[in-house]
């Protein structure tokens, strides 16, 4: 995710992103969980599936001094939730950002892991999708409650579950 599209973000989520547990799928550098982190986040938990990319991830978790707050698992995010995560019942923010040719590629599985998660998470759970306009985000699961916002070339899908 762009600079200027996770600032924007961090600004329509405000205040709603403290006390949530981060669940970052597609983690790259942890960037967007990183981010919420320290804006108040209680932990987080980061789904990287390419190795050295996992390794850089920790090592950041260690220079900001948050490794107690943390947990980094290099797997294929499609696999871990087929095994059935077990995360905890506080409300979590969900930021699902992998690159866009993955809504394309295995779009099933894309609409299994949104669709699942929002039915698992506990009420007051954030959803953050990032995608381009090749998706149609009508197929998310509640698609008339996600708050759609453009910033070229990336659209951002917004929910909370209520």
């Amino acid at each position: 995710m762009k600079d200027r599209v996770r600032e924007a973000l961090f600004s329509i989520l405000g205040q709603r992103i403290e006390g949530k547990w981060v669940v970052d799928l597609f983690a790259g550098t942890g960037a967007l969980g990183l981010e919420a982190l320290s804006r108040g986040a209680v932990g987080a938990l980061f789904l990287e599936h390419h190795r050295p990319t996992a390794a850089l991830l920790r090592e950041n978790i260690v220079l900001l001094g948050v490794s107690d707050r943390c947990q980094v698992l290099a797997v294929d995010t499609f696999t871990w939730f087929r095994r059935g995560p077990d995360l905890p019942k506080t409300p979590w923010a969900v930021f699902c950002s992998p690159p866009y040719d993955v809504y394309q590629t295995r779009q099933e599985d894309m609409l299994l892991l949104i669709g699942g998660l929002s039915t698992q998470a506990p009420q007051e759970s954030l959803f953050v999708v990032e995608t381009d306009n090749r998706f149609d985000l009508a197929l998310l699961p509640g698609s008339g409650q996600w708050d759609i916002r453009h910033y070229r070339p990336a659209v951002l899908a917004i929910y909370q579950k209520t």
